[in-house]
């Protein structure tokens, strides 16, 4: 497929993602990115986008469907709010990668810092490096697949998503514990680690989940929620 080439050395970057969102299909490249934020924002359509070179903030935030490749590294909030379609990233990312995402895939090749996955509801995310502490922070649902190291508190407040650790983990977070690996999970990380190229064992990797207690009344803790209403604390 041919490539429309947009070079943000010469258009400036409302032009290059309004040029993308009104396109329906079709195959860009974005050169010279030198560190922009938002670029690739947005997109709505079944296009595929190649960026050459790292990008700033929010790199394919909102993204519903298509494509969008970096070669290089992304900083905070890279796929913030993905719905749908694969965001992939031959470096590293910052903090927030994959936030509060929906569905669809978010791939690092490298690194991920602080709170990869916060607040998931439904996204894919696999990174081939290590994560920061309190990754996958308030998960809902989706995976989380490490092929690294896990920084402090992983999986703090964790609802129903699964994160998969092939490395050490410093420590879990709040009501995240160590679950079993039962068929199902190895079927799903296979297909993930296949759809984001990742070449490791699944009998490698160890998953974590919630134990499921912060989420639920225990009648046994009655009295001292009434005392304290009485008290006004």
């Amino acid at each position: 497929m041919t490539e429309t080439i947009l070079d943000l050395a010469e258009i400036t970057l409302r032009e290059l993602n309004q040029t993308l969102q009104n396109s329906a299909n079709g195959a860009f490249r974005v050169t010279n990115p030198r560190g922009a934020h938002a670029v690739a924002a947005g997109l709505h359509t079944d296009v595929e986008v190649h960026i050459d070179g790292s990008v700033g903030y929010y790199c394919a935030g909102m993204h519903q469907v298509g494509t969008v490749r970096v070669e290089g590294n992304a900083s905070t909030g890279l796929a913030e709010n993905i719905m749908s379609g694969k965001v992939h990233i031959t470096g590293s990312a910052t903090m927030s990668a994959g936030a509060t995402g929906n569905g669809g895939l978010v791939v690092i090749e490298g690194n991920s810092g602080a709170r990869c996955g916060i607040s998931m509801k439904g996204v894919d995310i696999v990174v081939g490096g290590n994560v920061g502490h309190m990754s996958a922070f308030m998960g809902q649902a989706g995976n989380l697949v490490v092929l690294g190291d896990a920084a402090n508190d992983l999986g703090d407040s964790l609802y129903e998503a699964n994160i998969f650790v092939r490395g050490k983990v410093a420590s879990l977070g709040a009501d995240c514990i160590e679950k079993e690996m039962r068929a199902e999970h190895v079927e799903t990380l296979t297909r993930l680690l296949a759809e984001a190229g990742m070449d490791a064992d699944p009998a490698d990797f160890t998953r974590f989940g919630s134990a499921r207690e912060l989420y639920n009344f225990h009648v046994d803790d009655i009295d001292a929620e009434l005392a304290a209403r009485s008290t006004g604390a």
